[in-house]
């Protein structure tokens, strides 16, 4: 859909989504098939968790979770499962700034034109389940605190989903669903560092944003020599990166936002000094590729291990969470609410900006996009664990709401997208039919 006249700066019959470039669109395509085996480890270390915290050696499983371990004189004597919330996060995180910087310097969102409309979906993504959820539960202003927990995107089984079942989607669909969860998860530390701070301790903050400085400076300096020596990054940066983290730990701030300014100091392009082709990969890139497999196949698994188990109590308990306003508030703002303010979202900005959509793509597509922006796991639930104590009930519900809220989005994201696969698989069938008849 068109609106009468573009907007200054872009050309009439510019398209959403961007197609991007061929270099991105291969970057995606290996992006894909990486996330599809983080995420389907996701989905088993999470079940696993559930499955344990609800048969007999549940004990076990809340004796593991809840076992101390570290040292109190740093204020690091933290039980295992705050460990992974707060240690074992910071590195999916810190994959996560390695993800925003590139897209900001080297991909879709560094120009306007091509940034506005996944940060407008993103934003509408977040804002209406912010509002269902505070639509529901605002009876119970004590509730109002969970706000944050549907606004967040699980991009690994977001992404592992589409990988299943997306085998013949239009490549631009699949760059908007990663350039919108980018966005999604800048969003998401943001809400995190402001809103989840209750109170920081000034000497500790310095002291950890002085060793992120020192990191980014050996970072950009040497880029070269982490390029070529593997080795270094872990006996060097790694080091400075821990001391950072604890730094920031103890100042009262979310641990996970260390790891995401550590990612942001990575460079993403070389040096003209350095003289290396523009095809070589850029530090950030080769960052990305040395750690992606230790978040994606240990660091996150484990949390979803430790922090999905959830002890139902039987029939009634499982009653008793689907009834509280926090189960339904998250159930509607995810599943509703995501693809409600994502199509709306991307739809207002098309029409005010003149842009057309891809003639590959339909708007019954970012629906199923939109849909599976609803699952919501691995953020909504650290969010959890900082919205609700644990003893609160309402801590389990909220878990209960994510896990099901997510699987209820993954199904009905798997039965529209498979429709729509059918369909490009057959107009894929019938263009090499008519490529072979000329």
């Amino acid at each position: 859909m068109t609106s009468s006249r573009p907007a200054p700066g872009i050309p009439e019959g510019g398209l959403f989504p961007s197609r991007g470039s061929r270099g991105e669109a291969l970057r995606i395509g290996a992006l894909l098939r990486k996330e599809t085996v983080g995420g389907a480890l996701l989905v088993v270390m999470a079940a696993i968790g559930i499955v344990w915290a609800n048969s007999p050696w549940a004990d076990s499983y809340f004796a593991l979770r809840d076992l101390e371990v570290g040292y109190e004189p740093w204020h690091l004597n933290l039980t295992l499962g705050a460990w992974a919330s707060d240690g074992l996060l910071a590195i999916f995180f810190f994959l996560v700034g390695l993800e925003l910087k590139r897209e900001f310097v080297a991909g879709d969102l560094r120009r306007i034109g091509t940034a506005i409309v996944p940060v407008v979906a993103a934003a509408g993504g977040v804002i209406v389940p912010a509002v269902i959820y505070a639509a529901i539960v605002h009876p119970h202003t004590q509730l109002l605190r969970g706000w944050a927990i549907p606004t967040a995107t699980d991009i690994a089984f977001a992404v592992a989903v589409l990988a299943l079942i997306g085998s013949h989607l239009p490549g631009p669909l699949r760059i908007f669903l990663l350039t919108l969860a980018v966005v999604d998860d800048l969003i998401a530390i943001t809400i995190i560092a402001v809103f989840y701070t209750e109170t920081i301790v000034v000497v500790p903050l310095l002291l950890g944003l002085l060793a992120i400085v020192g990191y980014g400076i050996l970072a950009q300096r040497y880029r070269q020599f982490f390029h070529l020596k593997p080795a270094a990054a872990w006996l060097i940066l790694l080091p400075i990166g821990v001391v950072a983290w604890a730094f920031i730990h103890a100042s009262g701030i979310h641990a996970t936002i260390a790891g995401v300014l550590l990612g942001f100091t990575i460079p993403v392009l070389h040096r003209r000094r350095d003289r290396v082709p523009d095809a070589e990969p850029g530090l950030a890139e080769v960052f990305e590729h040395r750690f992606r497999p230790l978040s994606a196949g240990v660091a996150v698994p484990l949390f979803a291990l430790l922090s999905a188990g959830v002890a139902l109590g039987g029939i009634d308990g499982l009653a008793s969470a689907l009834a509280d306003p926090v189960t339904i508030g998250i159930v509607l703002a995810l599943v509703a609410g995501k693809p409600i303010g994502i199509l709306l979202a991307t739809w207002l900005t098309t029409r005010a900006r003149g842009i057309r959509l891809d003639p590959a793509l339909h708007w019954i597509d970012i629906v199923g996009v939109g849909l599976l922006a609803g699952i919501g796991f691995t953020v909504s639930l650290l969010v959890t664990e900082l919205s609700f104590d644990a003893a609160d009930a309402h801590h389990d519900h909220a878990k209960v709401a994510i896990l099901l809220a997510s699987l209820i989005a993954a199904a009905v994201a798997s039965v529209l997208l498979t429709s729509r696969n059918r369909r490009y698989r057959r107009i894929a069938v019938q263009d090499a039919a008519a490529l072979s008849d000329q």
